[in-house]
């Protein structure tokens, strides 16, 4: 395996894992799905996907040993990419079935959307980026994605905040992250042409200059 032309996927049970690793691929980079934590030590750029309940998804993190990794990884300043679930898990906690403590890596919570929103939302829907983020590039304002939750994330930190989408009558953030994380809310790898070039200057990004930071002058190579 050609490390140099790898991306690594955490794989902690969660879904949609093929979907993600055929969108690597097609970026021409070779997905290295992974439930291993030296594999997330030695990566230079990471993936975190998932579908499914936020309790779940925490305990096989903490179970499989992958919680720590992943923070180190990030605390590293490599990048890092965030899909649904695994959006979700890096707030502080999450309100679904419960109260569960997450990573703890942004500041806010995710909450369940109110009883007069129909629930999930599931389909196409439009993000709307506010300002310009690299990972955007040559992708269309307002441009549709596909979204498929019932819960959402809600932070005070409007700084994380990168992109929002209105569903009924709640406007919720469906992209976050600051410096080297990027998180969406929907599935880019379910989102045609415009969720595989998502994926596509993630890697670049990544391969190119170790960032995806907006104006970063960072010129460390992976």
């Amino acid at each position: 395996m050609n490390f140099d032309r790898t991306v690594t996927i955490v794989d902690y049970g969660a879904g949609n894992l093929r979907s993600v690793a055929r969108a690597v691929a097609h970026a021409g980079y070779e997905p290295f799905v992974t439930s291993e934590s030296r594999a997330i030590n030695d990566a230079w750029a990471l993936i975190v996907p998932g579908v499914g309940a936020a309790a779940d998804t925490m305990d096989n993190l903490r179970t499989r040993h992958l919680d720590v990794p992943i923070h180190n990884y990030i605390d590293s300043g490599r990048p890092f990419l965030g899909i649904c679930m695994g959006m979700q898990a890096l707030f502080e906690f999450s309100e679904e079935g419960g109260q569960h403590e997450c990573l703890g890596i942004l500041s806010g919570r995710v909450a369940r959307f109110p009883s007069e929103l129909t629930v999930p939302h599931i389909g196409w829907n439009t993000v709307h980026v506010d300002g310009d983020h690299p990972v955007f590039k040559d992708i269309p304002p307002n441009a549709y994605f596909y979204f498929v939750h019932s819960y959402h994330a809600e932070t005070e930190d409007q700084k994380i905040v990168i992109g929002t989408t209105d569903y009924e009558t709640r406007t919720f953030p469906s992209v976050v992250g600051r410096e080297n994380i990027i998180a969406t809310q929907f599935h880019p790898e379910k989102s045609g042409a415009n969720g595989l070039k998502l994926y596509a200057n993630f890697i670049q990004l990544a391969r190119e200059r170790g960032s995806i930071a907006p104006d970063s002058d960072e010129t460390r190579k992976i």
